[in-house]
C-alpha cells in the first residue's frame, strides 16, 4: 500500500503533504463527448433548445466547476486557479459535442482533476439542458490529455488527435 499516496501508513484515507514541493506551472488538458441523435445536435447548433444557450451555459458550468474541485474531490488541494478555458467541437457524422478543457496554475500540486471535472460538468450540464429533447444522449470518453509541471514532467496521451485552432 505504501505506493498509494492518498493511503497512511495505516491504510486510511489522507490528503497528501505537499508542503516541501516547489512550485511549478502547471497546465492540464481534458476531453470527453455527449453523443446524442442529429435533430438534439441541429437543435443546439440552431439554438432551439428551450433552456437557453446550450453551449454558452455548459462552458460557465465548467469553469465554476474547476473552482470547486476540492470540494467535490474529496483528496483533492484546494488549487488557486491561474487559467481555465473550455472549448467544443460539434461534429455532425458521429452526432457529438466533443469538449475540451484546459487549465493552468502555479503550485505545488496539478491541476489534472479540475481538467476533467470540468469536462465531466459540461457534459452533464449539455445533458441537462438538452434531455427533454433526447434522453439517450451518452456522456462519456473523459479523459486526460496531457499534463505539463511539477516532478513527473509531461504527460501526453498517444493516438489524440490535435484540437483545431479556433
Amino acid at each position: 500500500m505504501n505506493d498509494l499516496t492518498h493511503f497512511n501508513r495505516y491504510g486510511r484515507a489522507r490528503m497528501v503533504d505537499v508542503t516541501a514541493k516547489s512550485d511549478t506551472v502547471r497546465t492540464a488538458i481534458a476531453r470527453g463527448e455527449v453523443k446524442m441523435k442529429p435533430e438534439t445536435l441541429q437543435a443546439i447548433k440552431d439554438g432551439l433548445v428551450a433552456k437557453g444557450n446550450v453551449l454558452a451555459v455548459a462552458q460557465v458550468a465548467g469553469i465554476m466547476a474547476v473552482k470547486q474541485t476540492g470540494i467535490l474531490i474529496p483528496m483533492c488541494h484546494h488549487l488557486l486557479i491561474t487559467s481555465a478555458d473550455l472549448n467544443f467541437n460539434l461534429h455532425d457524422d458521429c452526432s457529438t459535442v466533443e469538449i475540451q478543457a484546459v487549465v493552468r496554475t502555479t503550485g505545488k500540486t496539478g491541476v489534472e482533476m479540475e481538467a476533467l471535472t470540468a469536462v465531466s460538468t459540461a457534459g452533464l450540464t449539455i445533458y441537462d439542458m438538452c434531455k427533454a429533447i433526447d434522453k439517450d444522449m451518452v456522456v462519456g470518453n473523459i479523459r486526460l490529455i496531457e499534463k505539463t509541471g511539477g516532478k513527473s514532467g509531461q504527460y501526453m496521451r498517444k493516438g489524440e488527435k490535435k484540437w483545431p485552432e479556433k
